[in-house]
């Protein structure tokens, strides 16, 4: 059925209900629109679903929702694990609760029981949930960092991360095997309740994950000594991170936390900005005002569903607030769980720190110093995730941290997702105990620079909406793979990745073997002089990403390498 066909059927048929028809009129006479909207079904990828919030198929509505669950439904009973049920969470984003509600009563009908929270509650706090609860799935419905306009839905396996190979595939299948909305359930919310179908987690589920939490401190006598005088400034992004960051730094003993009032609230607008993303410089502007009024040591943004954290710190020689990326924050994170851990005598023998291949490259330095090994995953903290199960399986490793490049980490095992609730709290111990060392975080990284290499990391992206843009990334990614460059930047490439075909190629003697990681739409250079750079489609959103690192003499030689290498590696977007 094509797009025009596809639209009057939506307009027609008794299953959409008025209000989803009305906005189906108001875009009559808009062939383009209608073009989008009905193109394609909105993709179930590896992960679940994320698009923009609207009417049609291609968008997030009660529809696809429900199509979604119902897919996933289908394989939870096919492998005979409906008794246990599923966990739901949901952001602060426009439409949450209704989806997460919707995908609820569609699993119920299945007889599947569904247990949801009451309210907003942090993407990492389901992961650790549904494991408490022992269920066989869970389900967040968020957006992450995405614009307004957007929601997702993300669906998470037993072990508490986002599903992987095979399961992802096969519950693909089954969602695209739904071709007749006849085929999806539903059923009325008091019939789910009084089934004991529908079963909202209570409060205590809190006090456990805050509970797994705490129990992670390192040194909780630094927290309470130094909580005293540290200041913090933290803004929310108007997401869910509030009152779960608040109640982790009280009950550790940080007693000056100044939160952005403007950015409190839940707000699926996210009015005061354009991006609610803690990457972008300019979703700190509020927060940089407030730290330079009450002179705060550290800035801190979670973004809306509290998986990424954003960090700023006040440079005592400068006066002014330096930012972090995800990599210099994972870095002081690392380093000071290794350091410490050792000093106490429990860093175990066999751990091992985990990350993606797009991630910076001074944790190979750091983990080589403590003795642990350093594992390189897919893009994605589903993988770093699913290492942890893998860890658990064979007992060859121990988990110690994971982190990616993308603002996110995760301390200890509670969760099998990034956690912005347990960085929060790992970034502001790292603090005190830098504090109690006559130390700022700034002064940190400098010594860390110092001692494993100025290691420096930047990434670039191009957007190209809709049906064309999604063409034109996939011949721009071929172009490059059937193309490949002997240099970038005037640095030779050593050794090229092909990930989707799993192939790996020396460049100096021409032989090839396998990456030894999942098939992926994922191009890979290592160049000269410790430099790398990565190009890789968004898995949701409309972009392609070019991801760059380098490794220089001191910090303005790195600065100069990356972006030399910065505006070369953009040129092969052309």
């Amino acid at each position: 059925m094509d797009a025009r066909k596809t639209y009057e059927f939506w307009l027609t048929d008794s299953y959409f209900d008025e209000n989803t028809k009305a906005e189906l009129r108001g875009i009559a006479g808009d062939g383009k629109e209608i073009e989008e909207r009905f193109y394609r079904d909105l993709e179930f990828g590896t992960g679940g679903l994320r698009g923009i919030i609207g009417a049609g198929t291609n968008r997030m509505n009660i529809y696809t929702v429900r199509k979604a669950t119902q897919g996933l439904a289908n394989f939870i009973i096919k492998e005979n694990a409906q008794e246990k049920g599923v966990a739901i969470a949901f952001d602060s984003r426009h439409m949450s609760p209704e989806f997460a509600e919707e995908a609820a009563l569609c699993l119920a009908a299945n007889k599947i029981r569904a247990y949801i929270f009451p309210s907003l509650r942090p993407t990492p706090e389901l992961s650790f949930a549904l494991r408490e609860l022992g269920c066989t799935a869970g389900i967040v419905v968020t957006a992450s960092h995405n614009p307004p306009e957007y929601n997702g839905y993300k669906v998470y396996w037993e072990d508490g991360a986002q599903i992987t190979f095979p399961k992802d595939r096969e519950i693909i299948g089954e969602v695209n095997a739904i071709t007749d909305y006849g085929q999806v359930r539903t059923m009325d919310l008091e019939a789910a309740k009084a089934a004991g179908l529908y079963q909202v987690i209570g409060p205590d589920m809190d006090d456990r994950y805050m509970a797994a939490l705490k129990k992670l401190a390192i040194h909780p006598e630094i927290m309470e000594e130094e909580g005293k005088s540290l200041k913090i400034v933290y803004t929310p992004l108007h997401g869910t991170g509030n009152l779960p960051v608040r109640r982790a730094l009280s009950e550790l003993g940080f007693a000056n936390v100044y939160v952005v009032e403007e950015q409190a609230l839940p707000d699926g607008d996210f009015p005061t900005v354009s991006y609610p993303n803690p990457e972008d410089r300019d979703a700190f502007a509020l927060a940089l005002k407030l730290a330079k009024e009450a002179d705060a040591d550290i800035v801190l943004a979670t973004d809306p569903d509290a998986d990424r954290l954003g960090v700023y710190a006040k440079d005592s020689r400068t006066g002014e607030y330096m930012s972090f990326t995800g990599n210099m924050s994972g870095m002081l994170i690392l380093e000071y769980i290794l350091s410490q851990r050792k000093a106490l005598g429990n860093l175990p023998e066999n751990g091992a720190v985990v990350t993606t291949i797009v991630s910076g490259k001074m944790a190979r330095e750091i983990t080589k110093a403590y003795g642990v090994d350093l594992i390189e995953t897919l893009t994605g903290f589903k993988y770093i995730g699913e290492q942890i199960k893998f860890f658990e399986q064979s007992h060859e490793h121990e988990y110690v941290f994971g982190y990616e490049e993308s603002y996110g980490c995760l301390v200890g095992t509670h969760a099998r997702d990034k956690d912005a609730v347990v960085a929060v709290m790992a970034l502001c111990e790292t603090a005190a105990y830098c504090k109690h060392q006559g130390m700022t975080l700034c002064d940190k990284m400098k010594e860390l620079s110092e001692a494993y290499g100025y290691y420096r990391e930047g990434l670039c992206t191009v957007i190209l909406k809709g049906q064309d843009g999604a063409k034109k990334i996939a011949a721009m990614m071929e172009g490059i793979r059937n193309n490949v460059p002997k240099e970038i930047g005037g640095l030779a490439v050593t050794q090229f990745r092909d990930y989707k075909a799993d192939v790996l190629l020396n460049c100096k003697d021409g032989t090839k073997t396998a990456t030894g990681l999942p098939a992926s739409n994922v191009l890979y250079f290592e160049l000269e002089e410790g430099a790398w750079c990565c190009i890789r489609p968004s898995g949701t959103e409309p972009k392609i990403k070019f991801y760059i690192g380098v490794k220089g003499a001191g910090e303005e030689d790195a600065k100069k390498k990356l972006e030399s290498l910065t505006e070369s590696v953009k040129s092969l977007a052309q």
